[in-house]
C-alpha cells in the first residue's frame, strides 16, 4: 500500500476539519511539523488522532530544527533529547506512529566521532521511548547537505545499530527493511547540497512510483510525505499519477 500526504496540518483548531478534508481528496497520511517546537495540548493531541484514526489517515511527525545530538555543549544535547521526547509524547496521544528527526551537524569533530556521539544518544531515547511504554519510533532523516550529518550509509548504520527507524530520500540500500517512510518534493540544488525545496514536477513523481513498484514488495507500506511549496496540491497531483500508474 502507498499512502500520499502532505507535511504540515496547520494549527490545532482547525486540524480535524484539515482532515476532513484531506480525506475527501484521497490522502492517507499527514506529517505534523513540530518545527518550532511541540505546540498541540495534549487535550488537542487526542482529539486530533481520534479523527485522524476514524479517517485512515496515517500520522507522523517531524522533530524542530533545532536538534543536534553531536553538540560540543552537553545543554544543546540534553536540549535536543527533550524536543525529540516531547514528540514522542505528543505523538503517543495523536497515534503518530514515527518521529522524523535531523540528527545534528559534525561540527568540529570528525565524522566517526560524530556517528559514535549521535548512535549514543538515540540508543538512550529508544530506551527511554519503550521504559515510557509509548508506541512510537524515531526516525533519522537522510540529508542532501555537505556540513549535515546524514549520509544514506550513516542512516542505514544507525538503523542496524540502534533500532530507530529511517526516513529517506534514497531507496536502494533500504528496501529490504520494513515498512518505508519517505519525503519527497522537488529540489534546487547548489554548490553545498540542497537549497530549497520547490514545486514537484509530474515527471520525478512518475520515476519515484515506478521505482517503488519495481524494487519495494507490495507487502510493505509506503508513506510519501510532500515537503514542496505546495504539499497539499503536489499530494494529490501524485495520487492522480499513481492511479494512471
Amino acid at each position: 500500500m502507498i499512502r500520499f500526504g502532505p507535511a504540515g496540518l496547520g494549527g490545532a483548531k482547525e486540524a480535524v476539519h484539515s482532515l476532513e478534508e484531506y480525506h475527501k481528496k484521497g490522502i492517507s497520511a499527514c506529517e505534523i511539523a513540530f518545527t518550532y517546537g511541540v505546540y498541540l495540548k495534549e487535550e488537542d493531541a487526542v482529539e486530533i488522532g481520534k479523527a485522524a484514526k476514524s479517517l485512515g489517515i496515517k500520522l507522523s511527525i517531524h522533530a524542530p530544527y533545532w536538534i543536534n545530538l553531536n553538540s560540543a555543549e552537553r545543554r544543546k544535547v540534553e536540549e535536543s533529547r527533550k524536543r525529540i521526547l516531547d514528540c514522542c509524547k505528543i505523538g503517543s496521544l495523536l497515534g503518530a506512529y514515527l518521529v522524523v528527526f535531523h540528527p545534528g551537524y559534525y561540527g568540529k569533530m570528525g565524522k566517526e566521532e560524530t556517528y559514535q556521539n549521535i548512535k549514543r544518544e538515540i540508543i538512550n531515547i529508544v530506551k527511554e521511548i519503550k521504559k515510557r511504554g509509548w508506541k512510537i519510533n524515531i526516525a533519522a532523516e537522510t540529508t542532501g547537505k555537505v556540513n549535515v550529518f546524514g549520509s544514506v550509509d550513516e542512516i542505514l548504520r544507525l538503523v542496524n545499530e540502534t533500532g530507530c527507524s529511517f526516513c529517506i530520500d534514497i531507496l536502494e540500500k533500504f528496501k529490504s527493511h520494513g515498512d518505508i517512510h519517505i519525503h519527497f518534493s522537488g529540489i534546487e540544488y547548489g554548490e553545498k547540497g540542497e537549497k530549497r525545496h520547490i514545486i514537484t514536477p509530474e515527471s520525478e513523481i512518475k520515476e519515484l512510483l515506478k521505482n517503488l513498484q519495481k524494487n519495494v514488495s507490495k507487502s510493505k507500506e509506503i508513506t510519501i510525505i510532500n515537503e514542496s511549496p505546495n504539499p497539499l496540491g503536489d499530494s494529490i497531483k501524485a495520487i492522480r499519477i499513481f492511479k494512471k500508474i
